[in-house]
C-alpha cells in the first residue's frame, strides 16, 4: 500500500486548514524559545542579503505561514538590516499545493516556492537554506515494515497502527523509524548551510507510555474498530482491511533523542517538552472525530474510497461518544521543540 500520508486538502469545513489549531498552538507556545534560539544560536554568513527558509511537511496552511513568519521576524530582529527572504514549502506530491498557494498571506515579505517530494531524501540543493522547520512531520515512516500487513506473517499486526502492545511489531516500526529519521537528518545536513538551524516541533510519547494509552492512540484504535465493523457489514473487504496500516510511529522521548544524537551531523541546542493550553485534545466527540478525520481520513479515503471514509467516521463519532470516559483517562502525550544546529 502507499504510505503517503496527506492531510485533507481544500478550505472546506472538514479540511486540515480549518482544523489545525491543535498543531498551531505548539508553534505559538514555542515562539519565545524559537526567537531565543535564532538570536543566540544562528551563526551564518549570507550574501547578498538573501536568507532562505524551508518548511518540510508544510501541508496547506495556515500553520506553515505562521512558522515562516516567526522565523522571519526573529531573523530580522537579530540582524537589523535589509534582508530578502525566499521560502521553500515542501511536502509530498499529493499535498494540496493549490490551496497552499491560494491562501498565501497577501502582505508576505518573501518569495514562495513549492517543492514537492519526500523529505526522507534530498529535495533541495546543497547549502541552499539557512533555517528549516518541520512541524508534526517526524512521526511518519516511509514504508510499512515487512510482514506487518501480511495476515499469514508471524509479525502481522491486527491493528491499523503500532499500538505499542506487540513488542515484535513495535520493534519493526522502531527500526524503520530509525532509518527514516536518519535519512531525514542526513538530507537536511546536506541542504542546510553551516551554522544554520533546523527547528523540529511535534509530538512523541513520554518514556514508558504506549501509543494506545494516549488520546492519539485511542482515537486511531476507534477508527480501526469502526473499519472492522464496516467489514462485518460487508461494506469493505476484510482481506483488504487486514493490509491497511498507517505509516505512523510515535517514538518515546529517549528513542528520539538517541536517534538525533547518533546522527552526528547536528548539535542539539534545545530538546524541550512544551506545555500549552491545547496540549491535550478537547474531550468533545465532534471535535475529536473531525480532528482525526482531517489527518487520518485522507488515508482511509485513498484506500477504501470517499463513501467508505464518510460512513466510517459516522461510526467513529458514535463510538467516541460511548468511549469518552476511557478517553478522559488517557495518559498524556508529549509535545516538543528541538533545535538543531549544523556543525
Amino acid at each position: 500500500m502507499s504510505t503517503t500520508f496527506t492531510m485533507v486538502g481544500g478550505e472546506g469545513p472538514n479540511s486540515y486548514q480549518q482544523h489545525s489549531k491543535y498543531q498551531g498552538a505548539l508553534l505559538e507556545a514555542s515562539k519565545e524559545k524559537i526567537n531565543e534560539a535564532i538570536s543566540t544560536k544562528l551563526d551564518i554568513e549570507f550574501t547578498p542579503g538573501l536568507i532562505s527558509i524551508a518548511d518540510f511537511g508544510c501541508s496547506t496552511g495556515p500553520n506553515t505561514f505562521a512558522a515562516v513568519q516567526t522565523i522571519i521576524d526573529a531573523v530580522e530582529h537579530k540582524y537589523q538590516k535589509d534582508i530578502e527572504f525566499q521560502v521553500f514549502f515542501n511536502d509530498s506530491s499529493n499535498n494540496d499545493f493549490n490551496t497552499l498557494f491560494k491562501t498565501l498571506p497577501p502582505a508576505r515579505r518573501y518569495f514562495a516556492t513549492g517543492v514537492p517530494g519526500s523529505f526522507f531524501g534530498r529535495v533541495l540543493p546543497k547549502n541552499s537554506f539557512h533555517v528549516g522547520v518541520a512541524s508534526f512531520s517526524l512521526h511518519f515512516v516511509s514504508k510499512i515494515p515487512k510482514g506487518v500487513s501480511e495476515r499469514h506473517s508471524t509479525v502481522w499486526n491486527k491493528d491499523i497502527h503500532c499500538t505499542g502492545f506487540s513488542k515484535k511489531v513495535e520493534n519493526l516500526y522502531l527500526d524503520q523509524y530509525k532509518i527514516d529519521v536518519e535519512s531525514f537528518l542526513i538530507a537536511r545536513a546536506q541542504e542546510l548551510v553551516s551554522g544554520g538551524l533546523l527547528l523540529l516541533l511535534g509530538h512523541c510519547l513520554p518514556n514508558g507510555v504506549q501509543m494506545s494509552e494516549t488520546v492519539n492512540g485511542m482515537m486511531i484504535d476507534i477508527i480501526g474498530i469502526s473499519l472492522n465493523e464496516m467489514a462485518k457489514k460487508g461494506l469493505i473487504d476484510q482481506e483488504k482491511l487486514d493490509t491497511f496500516k498507517l505509516p505512523v510511529y510515535l517514538a518515546q522521548a529517549d528513542e528520539l533523542k538517541r536517534i538525533i544524537e547518533n546522527n552526528k551531523c547536528f548539535r542539539t541546542e534545545v530538546f524541550e517538552k512544551i506545555s500549552h493550553s491545547k496540549g491535550e485534545y478537547q474531550l468533545d466527540p465532534d471535535y475529536l472525530t473531525v480532528a482525526f478525520k482531517v489527518t487520518v481520513g485522507g488515508s482511509v479515503a485513498s484506500y477504501f474510497g470517499e463513501d467508505v471514509m464518510e460512513k466510517t467516521y459516522e461510526l467513529v463519532r458514535e463510538k467516541t461518544q460511548k468511549l469518552l470516559p476511557q478517553i478522559a483517562n488517557a495518559k498524556p502525550g508529549m509535545q516538543y521543540l528541538i533545535v538543531l544546529r549544523k556543525t
